[in-house]
């Protein structure tokens, strides 16, 4: 079974501007984030979109994006859905046409009990016949597991990785204390990869790799592979006014633009452009486009393989 570590972009579905999939562009955008080095793909998650996917869309989201990447990265689908016949449905379905494995969103927004939240992680993976990722994202879904109940999980064969949103790193050293090689732990944020891979994370699965793969790619091989901490302080200046404009000054300007739009139009500000979100999240103003190309000035134009989007 596949483990997921390294940069692993929580993958954009891309959509056409009546909101309907985009399949070329999606297939074209997951394309463009192999070209940049990034060690797996995880399309269907909270970045995707994926609470916004039908299960047919969500199966063939998948579809795509396991067709595109013909092998050279693993795929991890994800479940972001609260009722558990839905869950195991897509789960079904994303399993058939070739996923790796899933990132599991635990039941938001009704917020079960913890125990139930692990029996929810439990029937999935039993569902599909394999151990799955746990996305642990208090901030979406009211509820976190602890590390100790991650390495319960692990001990069952359930889980056998984490994408720990939270944001602290703290979350991430101390689950591979417990867990240590049984879990591959990896930071789901985007304000601290940096000091989550110098104490020990095994990855970086979030939004922010979608629009800086090059660079997410760069750092985790300064810090964590070659420990070079001082050329990974040195990536991770051209990134850092970015996300503090996206953690802090973002929510400052009232209403505050949403994240998808700001992860989309960041993108299109390095020329990758792979369309707006879907509704109810708006486009970004002028202003608030201005004000994010100022906090994307340290970033460089990539360089490797663009994506034939025309838009």
């Amino acid at each position: 079974m596949t483990v997921p570590r390294g940069v692993i972009p929580a993958m954009l579905t891309v959509f056409n501007r009546d909101g309907s999939l985009d399949e070329a562009g999606t297939r074209a955008y997951a394309e463009w984030l192999i070209l940049n080095g990034v060690h797996g793909l995880a399309p269907t998650g909270s970045t995707s979109e994926g609470p916004t996917l039908s299960p047919a869309e969500h199966r063939r989201v998948v579809e795509i994006t396991v067709d595109q990447a013909s092998g050279r990265v693993p795929v991890f689908a994800g479940v972001t859905t609260y009722a558990q016949a839905t869950a195991i449905e897509v789960a079904r379905g994303a399993v058939d046409v070739g996923a790796t494995s899933l990132m599991v969103l635990l039941p938001f927004y009704y917020q079960p009990t913890i125990p139930s939240a692990m029996n929810f992680v439990r029937r999935v993976s039993e569902a599909v016949a394999r151990p799955v990722m746990v996305y642990n994202n208090p901030w979406f879904t009211g509820i976190e597991l602890s590390p100790a109940q991650i390495k319960e999980l692990a001990d069952e064969g359930v889980v056998n990785s984490i994408k720990a949103a939270h944001g602290d790193p703290m979350r991430v050293s101390y689950t591979k204390y417990l867990c240590g090689d049984k879990v591959s732990v990896l930071y789901g944020h985007d304000y601290a990869p940096l000091e989550a891979f110098a104490i020990g994370a095994d990855g970086w699965l979030s939004g922010f790799p979608n629009i800086v793969p090059d660079l997410a790619v760069r750092l985790l091989d300064e810090v964590a592979v070659r420990k070079d901490l001082e050329a990974g302080r040195a990536t991770w200046a051209k990134i850092a006014p970015l996300a503090y404009y996206f953690m802090f000054e973002r929510k400052g300007t009232p209403p505050a633009p949403h994240w998808l739009s700001v992860i989309k139009q960041a993108l299109k500000l390095r020329g990758i452009d792979a369309g707006l979100p879907r509704l109810p999240a708006e486009p970004m103003t002028e202003e608030e486009i201005a004000q994010l190309a100022a906090a994307m000035a340290q970033i460089p134009r990539p360089t490797v393989g663009q994506p034939p989007l025309d838009r």
